[in-house]
């Protein structure tokens, strides 16, 4: 049996932000997971559009592809392509579990949730004769227990910047109403990960010293993060990841984290009005000291990439200057800022379309950079030229040059500059990278930029200082 897996590239057009190197970041983890399963005797093939080009002329048994919220126009018209030619076509991730009727009507098979048990079932039946087969196929159990390890050998490494990404765990224990993924795990458990041992024999199989840890929550189960860490001492790894606001202010589990070789880390601090906070569920932020959160991060040599999201109900005309102040003076190293967006399958999503606040139903704006819903504290113009200002006035010079001082040791400092100077200042030197299909040569780079940091062990009456050369 031939199956080809595709991953469709977004169906925008370019724009002052549109970021090339954003979508050659990471490969395709999900797709590779699921082509795990397949026995020896299949043929499989991963395409990633957004890297390599895709070849429309071939009639394999099963087409499989992801879809998200902005590229589901390409994915359905690929979708159509191939069904027109008696291929047999089967859609999931998260747009089609948000929209399975819109879905459905591309595709012979839809998969709802995580599919790490459902795809499985899917293969057997289809065996039998695709009169066996269901047309829908939704996660029935949650349990990483067991799973096949992925094919990394269908991803072409060169293409990507961090061919060393790794998924230890699915979903979040958190539940904020603008999250996309939440609707995704819903009707089971929301987060669950693997064992502690494969996770580890997982980071050995990897070649090179960078990994970078794609979990949404990668303190979310506290002792599994811990044991992780504590595996991971001596294997002289580099890493990032993502946590929240609450996990790096409890305990200690952050200087074991640094200890193994977090070096940055993506915090969703997404406002600094508790209005928002509450008004969107995001409980683990409310009444929590950002300032103490960064200042810990400093202090270990852990950058940080915040996650800001303008528009919710409790900004006005304000906001963008504020945001980027404190993320300036903070010494944030890197900032992503966002518009609201009601996904749909969201609270978000139900709550503006119930208050008819919704503009378009239109998924290529939904990519956080465009207008979608009418805001209640400025108009749909302020909010679209606030959030431009915003990231112009983060990555300028003077900008980059003021967050890179007086935070962290003076090592700290130099590698926050090149970093932050690095990802947005130097476009054109990626696009060729990109082009040349070679951007593993710039994980090298990365890799010393990342490496040789000062941590600063704080006790209540003194700081000393403790280089940790990696």
């Amino acid at each position: 049996m031939k199956i080809k897996f595709i991953l469709p590239a977004l169906t925008e057009a370019e724009s002052s932000f549109w970021r090339p190197i954003k979508y050659s970041l990471f490969p395709p983890l999900g797709l590779a997971t699921l082509a795990a399963f397949l026995s020896e005797e299949d043929e499989a093939q991963i395409v990633d559009q957004h890297v390599q080009k895709l070849n429309l002329d071939d009639e394999p048994d099963i087409v499989s592809i992801q879809v998200y919220i902005t590229n589901a126009y390409r994915a359905y018209k690929i979708a159509d392509h191939y069904r027109a030619k008696g291929v047999f076509v089967i859609l999931g991730g998260l747009h089609v579990t948000s929209l399975p009727d819109e879905a459905r009507a591309h595709a012979d098979v839809i998969f709802l949730g995580p599919g790490e048990e459902s795809f499985p079932r899917f293969l057997e039946d289809f065996r039998k004769g695709r009169q066996h087969v269901d047309a829908t196929y939704i996660s029935r159990a949650r349990s990483l227990l067991g799973v096949p390890k992925m094919r990394r050998d269908l991803i072409d490494r060169h293409l990507y910047l961090v061919p060393n990404s790794i998924v230890i765990s699915r979903g979040c224990p958190h539940h904020c109403d603008f999250c996309y993924k939440d609707a995704f795990f819903e009707g089971g458990k929301s987060f669950y990960t693997q064992q502690v041992d494969e996770s580890l024999d997982e980071i050995n199989r990897l070649p090179g010293r960078h990994l970078y840890f794609l979990d949404d929550h990668l303190f979310g189960n506290r002792q599994f993060a811990r044991d992780l860490f504590r595996g991971m001492r001596g294997m002289r790894r580099i890493f990032q990841g993502a946590a929240t606001v609450d996990s790096i202010l409890e305990g200690d589990l952050i200087e074991e984290a640094a200890e193994a070789g977090m070096r940055s880390i993506f915090i969703g601090f997404e406002s600094l009005t508790e209005e928002n906070l509450s008004l969107s569920n995001k409980r683990q932020n409310l009444n929590r000291d950002y300032d103490a959160v960064v200042n810990r991060l400093h202090d270990l040599g852990i950058m940080i990439n915040g996650s800001f999201v303008f528009g919710l109900d409790g900004d006005n005309k304000n906001v963008f200057q504020k945001t980027v102040d404190w993320a300036i003076n903070s010494g944030i190293t890197t900032s992503t800022f966002h518009i609201a967006t009601p996904y749909p399958g969201t609270r978000f999503y139900s709550r503006m379309k119930g208050e008819k606040r919704l503009l378009t139903n239109n998924w290529d704006l939904f990519d956080t950079r465009h207008v979608t819903f009418k805001p209640k504290g400025m108009s749909e113009e302020e909010l679209k030229e606030g959030y431009d200002w915003s990231y112009k006035t983060f990555y300028t010079w003077p900008s980059i040059v003021r967050s890179s001082l007086f935070h962290g040791s003076l090592k700290h400092q130099a590698k926050h500059f090149f970093y932050t100077s690095g990802w947005k200042k130097f476009e054109a030197v990626w696009k060729v990278l990109i082009e040349m299909k070679q951007l593993d040569q710039a994980t090298p780079l990365l890799e010393a930029i990342l490496s040789k940091i000062t941590r600063k062990n704080k006790s209540k009456k003194d700081i000393a200082s403790n280089t940790l050369a990696i």
